[in-house]
């Protein structure tokens, strides 16, 4: 449609020109066809700008929305515009310039005086053969009334007379006449007739007066002819012609036409500068409009292709690979962008498809791997080929005590300095598999992790490292337990046997041979005495052994806390009467499930440690001269937690020791203390690992939370029955011990 209206709008401005520039092939140019043209070219004006219009406001509000090509649209739009404009004004310009500079040298004083001199020429000439005319009327009207009486006594002659005159001035014709009939009396010349054709009114009437008539419009005849009243007859008049040049006359009939037709172009000339700009208005509308149109439809062609390819592209973008666009038929660069456009998409899609399928086979196996990762209760940590965390499971946060997942992309040897020498001889040597005993963790929890790392090559290439650990903690524990408990029971079955003997041997020789001794009975008292103290107190280290190689099993059941607590504390108060003892006991204590005798033994053995620990202080204050020690004081508590209840002894002794002895306090036959069997705390722990809690042990910390002198145990017993299990001593310095108990048993109990 918008084609149609361009070549009819181009159509229409021809035939607009043609009609009103009076060049139509129907004919003069009638009002009507004008009036018809206007509303042509208005209803084609109408209808081309209702469709330039709707066009412009399709690609403003394409270019508001963003559309993809509508900037390039818009380009094209004022390009073809700009095109299509400028040169309809430079040709405006320069036509009405050129019409205006035409117009002033067509009406200008020169074209003007030429014109009037060549009027005033051709009507000079024509006036000089009137006044001959007119003279030669006179005297051969003067002539023939002296004549006169001939008219009537010898025509012939009379006509002779006329005859001679006419030919003596050179006339054409001469006739006398009758004005009222129009008779002719007489003539000489060219004139045959009898009867005259009826002559103006206006001639005869001036005639009649006296004066000359000279006829006008006789020169289209080629000669000029004129009339005067003769005084002979009953009003004759002579009627005298005479020829004329009909060139000349001819001339003067154009230049007076032409002067006519310029003067009233000079008159009408603001008109005629106003058609042509109508003409020229209207045709250049027309053909303007039309030529944006047509601008409007390429700039269409060419945009409209590359805006399916940019929406495509989007689609693309956004993962719709299944896009494509149309091709067309012709064979230019936008065809040829189209079809390698659509062979990129099917190409991409036939490449994401394998892809997706690669990536589905490769996270079928990520999640293997990782459900396999997740349920082994070993750590494992995927490491790059900069020895960075890649992937680690959960085992391996749990052990380490670390989130490892907000750990990626950081090297293991930053995030665990413990695994640096492991790591750097893995580095060192990449093809070789490395085993070492990693400790880590604070004093107090110390543990040891069994560690294996080996590295993945590929093509000679190291790509990543795979280490895998566990906690061997427990396991150590056990195997030193049960070597201990062996090395035990064979300790207390080699000497027990002897004991008594020497024993009752000891006791015998004093009852028998005292009285028989006079040299010295008191040496012989005191060595007798001594073997049978000696003997006991072998025999209470060899109880110990064996109450450690036979721990018996706890009996559970609910008991009052507060009952085992206050009762531990009141045999070692009757002991150590020099040491000031405090409880923080709640009234409402809960009964938790425990073996009420075992739990007791346990809290007897802390408090006697405290008590041995406060002696050693003051002991060595005392050496070290200390005029006034602190006195000593023990203080037993007991805490409520939601699902743990802790034990608490602390005392103002000489603290723990520091470095691996610490670590080692809870293990058979390790003390600090002069004459200790190393077996209290051990038994301490075994009593709490039964009991499913666990044992801590660290420093006395002041009101203001800094450490003081002194020692903190605490018994931490869970509120619930709980199976046994293997434990470790470790710090309190977890503020929940009871998660990081039930989490840690649970995978030590898997590893084990």
């Amino acid at each position: 449609m918008t084609l149609s209206l361009a070549i009819g709008a181009l159509l229409l401005g021809i035939g607009t020109f043609t009609l009103l520039s009076g060049g139509s092939p129907f004919g003069p140019t009638k009002p009507g066809q004008v009036v018809a043209m206007v509303l042509v070219n208005a209803t084609f004006l109408l209808l081309l700008l209702v469709s330039l219009t709707a066009r412009l406001v399709r690609v403003w509000a394409e270019r508001r929305r963003g559309s993809a090509g509508s900037r390039l649209h818009v380009r094209l739009v004022m390009l073809f515009s700009v095109v299509a404009v400028v040169p309809a004004l430079l040709v405006a310009v320069f036509a009405a310039v050129f019409f205006n500079l035409g117009i002033q040298a067509w009406f200008s004083d020169r074209v003007r005086d030429t014109l009037e001199a060549s009027l005033v020429a051709s009507r000079a000439y024509l006036d000089e053969h009137r006044n001959t005319i007119r003279a030669d009327a006179l005297a051969m009207a003067a002539d023939l009334n002296r004549a006169g009486r001939l008219l009537d006594e010898n025509q012939y002659a009379f006509a002779q007379i006329l005859a001679t005159h006419t030919a003596l001035r050179g006339l054409t014709d001469s006739v006398v006449f009758e004005p009222v009939l129009n008779r002719v009396v007489s003539h000489a010349g060219l004139t045959t007739t009898t009867v005259l054709d009826p002559l103006p009114a206006w001639a005869t009437e001036l005639a009649r007066n006296g004066e000359v008539a000279v006829l006008p419009g006789e020169s289209e005849e080629g000669r000029v002819r004129a009339l005067v009243e003769l005084d002979i007859g009953q009003g004759l008049m002579l009627l005298i012609g005479r020829p004329v040049d009909p060139g000349v006359i001819e001339h003067m009939r154009r230049t007076e036409l032409a002067f006519q037709q310029y003067d009233e172009l000079d008159r009408n000339r603001s008109g005629l500068q106003i058609t042509f700009a109508m003409i020229f208005a209207i045709a250049a509308l027309l053909v303007l409009m039309a030529a944006v149109l047509i601008g409007l439809v390429i700039a269409n062609q060419i945009a409209r292709p590359l805006s399916r390819l940019i929406v495509a592209a989007e689609r693309v973008r956004s993962g719709d690979l299944s896009v494509r666009v149309t091709e067309g038929g012709a064979e230019d660069e936008v065809g040829t962008l189209s079809r390698a456009f659509n062979r990129m998409t099917n190409q991409l899609a036939a490449q994401r498809s394998e892809l997706m399928e690669a990536y589905r086979q490769i996270d079928e196996r990520r999640r293997f791997t990782e459900t396999v990762l997740s349920g082994v209760s070993a750590g494992v940590i995927g490491l790059d080929a900069a020895a960075r965390i890649n992937l680690p499971n959960r085992s391996a946060s749990e052990l380490l005590g670390l989130e490892l997942e907000a750990e990626l992309g950081r090297p293991l040897a930053e995030v665990a300095p413990e695994f640096a020498p492991l790591l750097e001889q893995a580095l060192a040597q990449p093809e070789r598999t490395r085993t070492a005993e990693i400790r880590i963790g604070p004093a107090s929890e110390r543990r040891s992790l069994l560690a294996q790392i080996g590295a993945e090559l590929q093509r000679g290439q190291v790509v990543g490292f795979v280490i895998t650990f566990d906690d061997i903690t427990e396991l150590l524990s056990a195997q030193r337990k049960a070597a201990w408990a062996d090395v035990a029971r064979r300790i207390a079955h080699e000497i027990k046997n002897p004991l008594t003997p020497i024993q009752l041997s000891a006791e015998r020789l004093k009852r028998r041979y005292l009285k028989q001794i006079t040299n010295d009975p008191e040496t012989f008292v005191a060595c007798t005495d001594t073997i049978v103290r000696q003997v006991g107190d072998i025999g209470r280290m060899v109880d110990e052994f064996s109450a450690f190689a036979r721990m018996p099993q706890p009996v559970i059941r609910p008991e009052p806390i507060d009952q085992v607590a206050r009762e531990a504390l009141i045999l070692q108060q009757n002991a150590h009467h020099d040491i000031g003892f405090a409880t923080r006991i709640p009234e409402a204590a809960p009964r938790i499930p425990c073996d009420r005798r075992l739990i007791g033994q346990a809290l007897t053995n802390l408090l006697a440690n405290a008590a041995d620990a406060v002696a050693m202080r003051v002991q060595a204050e005392a050496g070290e001269g200390v005029e006034h020690p602190e006195p000593g004081h023990i203080t037993l508590a007991v805490e409520e937690a939601e699902d743990w209840v802790t034990l608490v002894v602390e005392d103002n002794g000489i603290g723990l020791p520091q470095g691996e002895e610490r670590e080692r306090l809870t293990e058979p036959y390790v003390t600090h203390k002069p004459k200790g069997t190393g077996l209290g705390l051990a038994i301490v722990k075994k009593i709490m690992e039964d009991h499913g809690g666990r044992l801590l042990l660290t420093e006395r910390e002041a009101a203001d939370g800094h450490p003081v002198r002194g020692t903190r145990a605490a018994l931490v017993l869970p509120r619930r029955s709980a199976a046994p299990g293997p434990n470790a001593g470790a710090s309190n310095s977890s503020p929940n011990p009871g998660a990081d108990l039930t989490g840690r048993t649970e995978m030590q109990r898997h590893g084990a």
